[in-house]
């Protein structure tokens, strides 16, 4: 069976995901077989694996920079928010249900078998396992129904902790004193080493505080890591992705829905030097783009009403009407076309007027669509026509069918084989289910070079697509810092000894 370590930390977004990646890499490095797990994510970034399985996006960039293929049992838990009260329940891929947190809370317990159980598989075929926690160990209103998301999964994989605190954010030094005195003894006798994330500064600084701290919790440093500036996918609205920077040579809008899924389909573009992506969500941030895009959401009908009553569709449908590109993914596909009905109540029931813009029909159905797709683009028309037999592969998820119109792609389901044409295209807009489409090198650069064109610009002034490469080079640069910045050996140490 495998040795583990888990990442917990003070608060959301104090960085596990990235250092549970980057000590992934680092033991993948250094010949170890590892694989990451995160017993239950609440996230509406997600993924679908080869088998059709529905699994967390931070488990996806975790196992890559492990060097593994993502598995969903890395991940066998996953929540998806509808709403403020509700969420969509994947357990081992498959949908389980629509909660509330009331109800999800009253029956999570029955889940821990098949944690354990996923757990379990994954510790026999690594030898080592990368456990992420949730939120912080000391939401002491939520202690007693931790079976397997922090403290209950350290004791049941017998797991030491690292426990991680943000110092970017301010107060770490509480964070860590608070989060460890409320611990209950046996809790804190599981934490091994703590560390201090996101530092900008001479670390020199810190020396009087750190031995402090020491003195305070009884617990040693193992690192203070810097704040660094990664390209890697991270989670949801937490991401620093969507805080926007002044346009570039080619400026890509993003209409920033409040259920925005699947951010990660414009990490390809977003890599390009002389491209900006910016997120918007308000009309005065809407500028003058080159390209508009509608991306994934969870709830489709209640995010298109925002777009009406936000003003922002009528900023798309005029850059629409002028005969410049939009593009919509998934949901924001779904949106572009005629109408949206949903007689069976799967999002808010009824019926909904779409923007018109494609000439389709949407009806939703509670079944929802899992696969792993690859195909070629058809012949495209209008300003992005250099996608016009450009290769691609992806995912489709998503609830409902859309039929009607000119398809824009054609793709293989690599789970039954069969081909289907895919999307919509009329004019200059465009739509298709496919998330994930553009992160082909081949997909990315058409549409840079295409946008550049039209604008006048030598493409040669742009940076060259290589999403691939550019990802490795990121994780081994995750890895790097962590080796300069925390004491791998104490790490080593403590994955060896574990806990009793």
């Amino acid at each position: 069976m495998a040795k583990s370590i888990m990442i917990q930390g003070t608060m959301s977004n104090a960085g596990k995901s990235l250092l549970a990646a980057g000590l992934c890499r680092v033991f993948r490095q250094d010949g170890r077989k590892v694989a990451p797990f995160k017993a239950q994510n609440m996230a509406l970034n997600s993924f679908i694996t080869r088998e059709g399985l529905e699994m967390g996006r931070a488990q996806v960039v975790q196992a890559e920079a492990a060097g593994v293929e993502p598995s969903v049992l890395m991940n066998p838990i996953l929540l998806k928010p509808t709403n403020d009260m509700g969420s969509q329940i994947i357990v081992n891929g498959e949908v389980w249900g629509q909660m509330s947190a009331r109800e999800y809370f009253a029956v999570k317990r029955q889940l821990l078998p098949e944690v354990m159980k996923a757990y379990d598989a994954l510790s026999a075929q690594n030898d080592v396992i990368v456990i992420e926690g949730a939120g912080s160990p000391a939401e002491i209103n939520l202690k007693n129904d931790d079976v397997f998301v922090n403290m209950g999964m350290a004791r049941a994989a017998k797991a030491p902790v690292l426990l991680v605190g943000d110092i970017d954010r301010g107060g770490v030094f509480a964070q860590l004193y608070g989060t460890v005195a409320l611990l209950d003894e046996t809790e804190r006798a599981m934490v091994k080493g703590v560390i201090i994330n996101k530092f900008r500064g001479d670390e020199r600084i810190l020396t009087p505080g750190l031995r402090q701290l020491e003195d305070l919790i009884h617990i040693p440093v193992v690192g203070v890591v810097p704040y660094v500036k990664l390209d890697i996918d991270d989670e949801d609205s937490l991401s620093e992705r969507l805080t926007n920077g002044a346009a570039k040579l080619i400026d890509i809008a993003v209409i920033r829905l409040p259920r925005l899924s699947n951010f990660t389909d414009f990490r390809a573009l977003e890599a390009v030097e002389g491209v900006s992506v910016r997120y918007v969500g308000k009309t005065t941030e809407f500028g003058e783009p080159d390209l508009v895009i509608l991306p994934g959401t969870k709830n489709t009908m209640a995010d298109l009403l925002w777009l009406r009553q936000s003003g922002l569709e009528g900023k798309v449908l005029r850059f629409a009407h002028d005969g410049r590109p939009v593009l919509g993914i998934c949901g924001g596909y779904q949106m572009l076309g005629e109408e949206l009905s949903d007689p069976m109540g799967v999002e808010q029931g009824g019926a909904l007027r779409g923007m018109g813009l494609l000439p389709i029909k949407t009806v939703f159905t509670q079944e929802k669509t899992r696969t792993r797709v690859s195909g070629t683009f058809g012949t495209v028309d209008g300003v992005l026509s250099a996608l016009s037999r450009q290769p691609f592969e992806g995912y489709e998820i998503h609830m409902g069918e859309s039929e009607g119109g000119k398809p824009l792609t054609a793709f293989v389901d690599q789970l039954s084989g069969e081909g289907h044409p895919d999307g919509c295209q009329q004019g200059n807009v465009y739509g298709t289910y496919v998330h994930g489409i553009l992160d082909h090198d081949a997909a990315a650069g058409a549409i840079v070079r295409a946008l550049a064109e039209r604008k006048g610009i030598d493409p040669a002034l742009l940076g060259r697509v290589s999403g691939e490469e550019h990802k490795q080079q990121q994780y081994d640069l995750l890895a790097q810092t962590l080796r300069e910045h925390m004491d791998m050996e104490a790490i080593y140490r403590i994955v060896e000894e574990g806990i009793a």
